[in-house]
């Protein structure tokens, strides 16, 4: 099975240049969430999705945002997907799609239950709000999982071997590839060509 990855929270010049010489599938931007040193306005997005390669979807990542504000991303042309990480529900998400047609993604913390899409056409497992912090893997069960699904948290490249038991859509990995809070170039390279082997 073919394991997608995501290298999210990109914010410098430097590190576009590095997912472009890597080509993950995606690359991700946290929009509007100051609580984050990864986060960027939708102008200094705009400026990075320009530099971004065509053959690496940008995503947005948006925590209790207000639809508007996706919906100026998305006409902008800045994002191709949209990644909901706060406490959005399924009405929320049911409003998103009639203003902006672009796939969903919905974060969500496993807890060895049923997840429910709410509507997403992916889901993101997670420990939390982007922590960097890993979850007990053992809380993932596919088949009680609504929709294609990334697995996030704490990932670094040595680790992405061990999800591809899960059969996830995708990896998404930050903060395992950065170095003193800054992308790193060896390490997004060595986590793409992992996750291409798998």
């Amino acid at each position: 099975m073919l394991m997608r990855i995501k290298i999210c929270g990109l914010f410098t010049e430097s590190a576009i240049d590095f997912v472009n010489e890597a080509k993950p599938d995606y690359a991700g931007f946290v929009l509007n969430f100051p609580k984050s040193h990864r986060n960027i306005s939708l102008d200094e997005a705009e400026l990075l999705a320009k530099r971004l390669s065509s053959e690496i979807q940008a995503v947005g990542v948006f925590v209790n945002a207000d639809i508007e504000y996706i919906e100026e991303a998305a006409s902008r042309g800045i994002i191709d997907i949209v990644q909901l990480h706060g406490n959005e529900t399924a009405d929320y998400i049911k409003a998103l799609k009639k203003r902006v047609p672009l796939p969903i993604i919905r974060a969500v913390k496993p807890n060895g239950s049923k997840i429910e899409a709410l509507g997403a056409d992916f889901l993101l497992l997670d420990s939390g709000k982007g922590t960097g912090k890993p979850f007990d893997h053992a809380l993932i069960r596919p088949k009680e999982i609504e929709a294609p699904f990334f697995i996030a948290g704490g990932i670094t490249p040595e680790a992405i071997p061990a999800l591809a038991e899960f059969k996830p859509f995708g990896a998404d990995i930050s903060g395992g590839v950065e170095t003193d809070g800054q992308k790193d170039r060896d390490k997004i390279l060595a986590a793409v060509k992992i996750a291409k082997m798998l």
